[in-house]
């Protein structure tokens, strides 16, 4: 494997009650018929996948799997975002996010209810075959991302020091499997840029299971150098979602949205292609820092249809697709290598 995997499809925002989005067959049918090679499955869909036999049966895996095969597909990523969203959950969101977790928990028991599900999706993983499990952080200090009232010393540090406690041993339990976690750098979460990303290492000494899953379109939205960010982070990134996305603010929208709903915010969510992230530096940049893993649509357009989404975002991927190469352009005018004709090139003796 010398290039970046695709196209793949992350399945959350497709599964519905009616066909062919009703059944793994069905749903993977139609995936592949539009061109798709993978498909990323959200952990927490219990109609498409058992993840408690999953975490347990290699049998249950392998018939699974048997599905995807049967229309030419792959398993990208067991995604396991909303357990890792309620790994922390500040008071103010617990009734906001009340449909990630099973009601009636406080804190305490909705950690211990989301730290099983993600040892489950990590044992689940294992077992189909994948090595990064993408998530979301969770927040405790999301809330006090602007710094107005001022905080307290130390208040930022406390916050990364209890998330850092509470995934400590699950980064752990993935080093053991041969896995990672692929943090999506996501706002509403702590870990929503390339700072809080950095704090959290500091806070987990540098863990080698703490990775990234690369989502182009939230730097975007917060006017960061999503290329840059490659530069820095490429050896972290072990998961990627092509979503794409625009800003365009005016004397009346910004950064923070108006709380306008997604269509008519500055900083909106757009179909691969018709945002302004440039793809084909992304796949470039990715490609040069080594990355071969996945490319997996994500869609979450304001705009158009789920269905032209998914119809057009398999032909955006398959064209960006870098096939690697070590050959060299010039390599035809090349010679072999001469210590002496070197030498007498530098003209010396």
């Amino acid at each position: 494997m010398n290039s970046i995997q695709g196209p793949g499809l992350f399945l959350a925002q497709f599964i519905r009650d009616h066909a062919p989005y009703h059944s793994l067959d069905a749903i993977c049918r139609w995936a592949a018929s539009l061109g798709y090679r993978g498909v990323q499955m959200p952990a927490w869909e219990a109609r498409f996948i058992d993840l408690p036999l999953a975490a347990e049966s290699q049998a249950y895996c392998d018939d699974w799997r048997g599905t995807l095969d049967r229309h030419g597909l792959q398993l990208t990523e067991l995604n396991a975002g909303i357990a890792g969203q309620v790994m922390g959950i500040h008071p103010a969101y617990e009734v906001a996010f009340q449909a990630f977790y099973p009601p009636g928990l406080n804190d305490l028991a909705r950690v211990e209810w989301a730290t099983g599900q993600l040892r489950l999706s990590l044992r689940a993983a294992a077992r189909l075959g994948t090595t990064c499990v993408p998530v979301l952080s969770g927040g405790l200090a999301w809330h006090l991302a602007y710094p107005w009232p001022q905080r307290p010393a130390g208040l930022i540090e406390e916050a990364f020091r209890e998330l850092a406690r509470r995934w400590r041993p699950l980064l752990d339990y993935a080093q053991e499997l041969g896995l990672t976690f692929g943090y999506e750098l996501h706002p509403g979460s702590d870990l929503f840029d390339g700072s809080t990303f950095e704090r959290f290492l500091g806070a987990v000494n540098e863990h080698p299971a703490a990775a990234l899953n690369y989502d182009p379109s939230h730097f975007l939205l917060q006017q960061l150098d999503y290329c840059d960010f490659i530069r820095r982070y490429g050896a972290r990134i072990k998961g990627f979602h092509v979503k794409d996305a625009e800003f365009r603010p005016d004397g009346r929208c910004g950064v923070y949205g108006g709380y306008e709903p997604w269509a008519t915010r500055a900083g909106r969510f757009r179909s691969p292609g018709d945002g302004q992230v440039d793809f084909k530096r992304v796949f470039t940049l990715l490609t040069e820092v080594g990355y071969r893993g996945w490319a997996v649509m994500e869609w979450e357009c304001a705009l158009k249809s789920p269905e032209q989404g998914a119809r057009e975002g398999a032909a955006f991927i398959a064209r960006h697709l870098i096939e690697a190469s070590t050959v060299a352009f010039d390599d035809f005018a090349g010679g072999n290598q001469d210590a002496g004709i070197n030498r007498r090139i530098l003209g010396l003796p």
